[in-house]
Order: structure tokens, then sequence, then C-alpha cells
């Protein structure tokens, strides 16, 4: 008799969704939709409604903004069109018929889409403006969001510094079932360009090894506030994340601030509004 054929199992990195674990490891939108939600309504006395995610990526930030209130709609805009594709599949497909009519996925180019209503607020999440590496570039950027928004309406960034991030560093963080691994791979003082990486890795050995790559520039907060400023926006606020008296860790909560402590590490958020 002919032996029967044995077939290797694959390992986990073969199997895992690179995305899936994206969305586990880097973002939070649940947190996102909450201090945009209530930071507008603080700086403007309403909830904000209509939202535009630039480099939208799989669309998650655009399926939290709908599902929380009948009211919300949201544009999704990025360039890439097997991720647009995958969040059609994996995320918008989740939502109930009413609230996926209330969403759009665009594939487009952030300076060339154009919307057919004002905007509450524009969001460019994860870093990802950084792209841009020239100030003529990232201030057209900035000029085209201005333009797209409301008379009361208000741009939401984040960014991260600190003298870790000028670095060529790996740093793992552990999750359930995979482990998240950020690698800093290449930094140019001169003209502050990075090469950056995320990889993940597995229970039984495995990895996905540069799952998502990155080339950018790292912005400094003066440079980010000075091309707002000379965007148009009226008033360019960073929200500072406090620190825990128990812990001397993070709060969680980002509230005004104009003196940030100099950490190896930190993740803030512009507020620009129109």
């Amino acid at each position: 008799m002919k032996k029967k054929q044995q077939h290797k199992r694959k390992s986990m990195a073969e199997t895992a969704d690179r995305h899936v674990l994206y969305e586990k490891s880097v973002q939070n939108v649940a947190f996102e939709y909450k201090f945009v939600s209530n930071t507008y309504r603080k700086l403007r006395g309403r909830r904000p409604r209509h939202v535009r995610e630039d480099f939208c990526g799989t669309a998650s930030m655009c399926c939290e903004w709908v599902r929380r209130s009948k009211e919300n709609t949201a544009i999704g805009v990025d360039i890439d069109p097997q991720v647009l594709a995958w969040g059609r599949k994996h995320n918008l497909s989740r939502l109930k018929p009413e609230a996926r009519l209330r969403v759009s996925l665009l594939q487009e180019d952030v300076f060339r889409v154009t919307t057919d209503q004002p905007l509450d607020v524009v969001l460019a999440m994860n870093f990802s403006y950084q792209l841009f590496m020239t100030r003529e570039k990232l201030g057209g950027y900035f000029r085209k969001a201005h333009g797209a928004l409301a008379d009361d309406g208000i741009l939401f960034l984040d960014a991260y510094g600190g003298y870790d991030a000028h670095r060529e560093i790996r740093e793992k963080t552990k999750y359930n079932d995979f482990k998240y691994i950020w690698e800093q791979a290449r930094y140019n003082p001169i003209d502050g360009k990075m090469r950056c990486h995320i990889h993940f890795g597995f229970p039984d050995g495995s990895k996905m090894k540069k799952a998502f790559s990155y080339e950018w520039r790292l912005w400094s907060l003066p440079e980010l506030r000075e091309l707002l400023d000379e965007a148009g926006f009226s008033k360019v606020t960073v929200y500072w994340e406090e620190t825990d008296p128990k812990t001397g860790e993070g709060s969680g909560v980002y509230s005004p601030a104009t003196t940030g402590d100099a950490d190896p590490g930190w993740v803030c958020f512009l507020v620009a509004e129109k």
C-alpha cells in the first residue's frame, strides 16, 4: 500500500492575517472615537457628525464612527485598493445594512479627493501623514484638509517623538496570541527620514517579518504646528497624556498642554481648528 502523503501543517505566521494583527496591536478605534467626539463637543458645543478618515486603511475607524450614532456619516480615503477591499469584506460587511449606507470608501489620493458636503472632522491618524517628507507636500495636504472642513471643522492628527524615536531600535509588545515588534531600522538625522517595519511573532516560533513597512519623515511638534498655522488653521492645540500620580505612567487621558515631559517615547494629539 502506498503511504499517505503527509501534509506539513502551516505555521501560525502563515495562517495569520496581518490586517487583523494590525487592528489588534496598533489601533484603538473606540478610544479614538471617544477622544475626537468629546473634544469636538467641548470646543464646539455639539457632537461632530460628518467625518473623513484620510489614509483609512481597513476603514475600522469609519465603521466605528457610524456604529456609534445613526446621525453619523463617514468617508474613508486610501490609495491602496487591496486594503480597501479587505476593509469592505471584513469591517464594512459586519455593519447593519442601514449603517453600511452611511460609509463611503474611496480609492483616491488625499490631494485629489473631493467631498460633497463640508466636514465636521478630518482624521489623519497612525502618523500616516508623515509619508509627506517636505514642507511643500505636508503643508499642501494640510491646506487641502482645511478646505474640506466646515467653518467650525477640526483636523485631528496624532504624533510621536521622544529621544528613543531617533534611535535604530526594536520594541516588543506581547499580546495573548502573538508578539508585536516595532522596528526603527534606519534614521537619517540630516533630513529626518526613517525606515520602519512592523513584525509579528507567534507562540510556535514562527514570524511574520516586515508585515508592514514605512518610509517617512519624523516631524517635530514645532514643525507640525507651524505648518498647520501656515495652512490657515486658526488655533492648533497639543493634547498631551496626563500622568497617573499613583503609577507615574500615562493615564490614557489627554489634555491641552503647552509643556511636555522629555520622555524617551511619547504619543500626543494635535487638534487644529479651522
